[in-house]
């Protein structure tokens, strides 16, 4: 990421959680988009399966009401953020049997979004006094999600 995405890192969360991340985080970051964009699009691809279709539809991934209305926070904070042009970087996938639409593939950076201001307000919730989220602090974090996505 370039020095001007790292910059629009931190400040994105430090909008969405009053969080202080530095360059170590962004490879957590990192990992994190890509493990649960790839979940994401593992259970779409069985919708589509299910469906009898060979590819996958926006409405195959399981969007929750709460990520939902994460992505709508996403929205609002990336106009001061401007975040999304980064997040599209991110949102590359590995091969799948299914290849999402490119209407499904236009929702990734959005939905990573979602998922990144989730994740803020997870760190929030689950250790309240934290102000620069460790190894530990990640780890819970992302347990969270795994169990959930």
């Amino acid at each position: 990421m370039t020095v001007m995405g790292v910059s629009k890192f931190e400040r994105f969360f430090r909008a969405a959680a009053s969080l202080d991340v530095d360059r170590n985080d962004l490879k957590r970051y990192g990992d994190f988009v890509d493990a649960k964009l790839y979940d994401l699009l593992v259970v779409g691809q069985a919708s589509a399966q299910a469906n009898g279709r060979d590819t996958v539809e926006p409405w195959d991934l399981p969007i929750t009401k709460g990520l939902q209305e994460s992505i709508h926070r996403f929205r609002r904070l990336d106009e001061e953020v401007e975040l999304k042009p980064i997040l599209e970087q991110l949102a590359a996938h590995p091969p799948l049997d299914r290849a999402p639409t490119q209407e499904a593939e236009d929702r990734f950076p959005e939905i990573i979004g979602g998922l990144s201001v989730a994740l803020a307000e997870t760190f929030r919730i689950m250790y309240p006094d934290v102000k620069n989220p460790q190894t530990s602090h990640w780890e819970g974090a992302t347990a969270v999600f795994d169990r959930l996505l």
